[in-house]
């Protein structure tokens, strides 16, 4: 009986999110309640509830602060060399502006924002592919694979993040074994890159810049405005360094110490509470409506494990599973992430999904923190899902079909998931049972 009232709470939460009846956070707030109280929970219904806020609240507030101090360093022009360097550098040739494209965006991704990583790479980029005649397609692949690995992969980005408040996680115990998977993701992209921009060169060649216009053009999208602060440049790269070494060392708890960077951060480059209030009220919306999302997965997820219905569930799903599938769990969730991620959203798969097959891997000894990490494995492939909103976008700013980009971007996509759960593999993020 709890396996299909259970079964039957996660289809309908996945129905009203996939056709836009409710929004996530009331979908997941409102549905458990609603099966709870159907299920006879009632008393206990306010103590679950409480139980999965207060399992969800350090993956919030690493969220929080942590785009509040990606969101502070690209406000201050950090990374404005960088971009000036990639646009001189590239110039006309098709190789440089596609592995330019790639670094730009996997560097503008670190926020884990996907409209701020389309938005700025886009604008930068897009003019220097129809000056030579670049098809835009090749940027929109880079930069959708480029989020898929730093957003995709950071606790600080969705995908992680909702796989980490759902299952009760450490953001440093998933993060710290990814980090390889993470930069082999980055150079893979920048070598995509490399492969997209040769075929370009054989097709249309090699175009020199005027000089004097490339200066115009990158003083037009490097463009100063009161908030970049310029002398601070190296200051704020020391704290960047010092806070990734520390969050790499397990110093502290990630959370405090984003929670640390933001602040230091705030108070070097806008010391005054005027520019304080204003740089926080700039990035607390997109924060705060996902810190919100992590909240209501609170609720679903408590509601969830303290009805039993997700021990329902996965003993039910492990009987389904031969044995001899169990040792190769891990791999079974990356490598079926792919088409549930691009058939479904976000919320409909790691709040509904994940928890199901994190449990039914702990009938098999393996640890739920894998199952974490698997299943954010085949983010690539979900982007091109025509329910992503940012992918929307994308295609809107170049111009394109979503038909037309899917076709194109398709068999890099899956590759692209394909290599980094080899490097999954291969660093121990995941593993496979003897």
């Amino acid at each position: 009986m709890l396996s299909l009232l259970g079964l039957s709470m996660v289809v309908v939460f996945t129905y009203l999110i996939m056709t836009k009846r409710l929004s996530p956070v009331v979908a997941l707030t409102v549905v458990p309640i609603v099966f709870a109280l159907v299920g006879g929970f009632a008393p206990e219904l306010g103590k679950m509830m409480l139980d999965g806020l207060k399992t969800v609240a350090p993956s919030a507030a690493l969220l929080l602060f942590a785009i509040l101090f990606f969101g502070i360093m690209i406000d201050s022009g950090l990374f404005d060399p960088l971009i000036r360097r990639i646009l001189q550098t590239v110039n006309g040739n098709p190789v440089k502006i596609a592995m330019g494209t790639a670094v730009l965006s996997l560097l503008v991704a670190l926020d884990g924002d996907g409209t701020t990583t389309y938005m700025i790479t886009v604008a930068a980029m897009l003019p220097l592919y129809k000056r030579i005649g670049m098809n835009p397609l090749i940027l929109a692949c880079i930069s959708m694979l480029s989020l898929s690995i730093m957003s995709g992969m950071s606790p600080w980005g969705g995908p992680a993040t909702r796989a980490i408040a759902v299952l009760g996680l450490d953001a440093s115990e998933y993060f710290i074994p990814m980090l390889p998977t993470m930069v082999g993701g980055a150079l893979w992209v920048v070598f995509t890159g490399y492969i997209l921009g040769r075929k370009e060169l054989k097709r249309i060649g090699n175009t020199h810049l005027k000089t004097g216009g490339d200066d115009c053009y990158i003083k037009a999208i490097l463009a100063d405005n009161p908030n970049k602060r310029p002398k601070l440049i190296w200051l704020n790269l020391l704290l960047v360094i010092a806070v990734m070494v520390a969050l790499v060392m397990g110093l502290m708890n990630a959370a405090v110490l984003f929670m640390l960077g933001f602040v230091v951060a705030l108070m070097i480059n806008y010391p005054q509470l005027d520019l304080q209030k204003e740089r926080i009220l700039a990035h607390s919306g997109n924060a705060m409506t996902v810190v919100l999302l992590v909240f209501a997965a609170g609720v679903f997820a408590g509601i969830f494990s303290g009805t039993k219905m997700v021990d329902s569930l996965a003993n039910s799903l492990v009987e389904m599973i031969p044995s001899s599938w169990g040792s190769f769990f891990p791999l079974v969730v990356a490598i079926t992430s792919m088409p549930l991620t691009f058939v479904l959203s976000n919320d409909a798969y790691y709040f509904g999904m994940v928890p199901i097959l994190a449990q039914a891997a702990a009938a098999y000894g393996i640890d739920p923190v894998e199952i974490a990490r698997a299943s954010i494995l085949g983010q690539p492939v979900h982007l091109m899902s025509p329910l992503v909103a940012s992918t929307l976008l994308l295609v809107g700013m170049v111009d394109t079909d979503i038909g037309d980009f899917q076709r194109f971007t398709y068999k890099w996509a899956i590759l692209t998931s394909l290599v980094i759960t080899v490097l999954a593999l291969l660093t121990g993020a995941i593993t496979l049972l003897a």
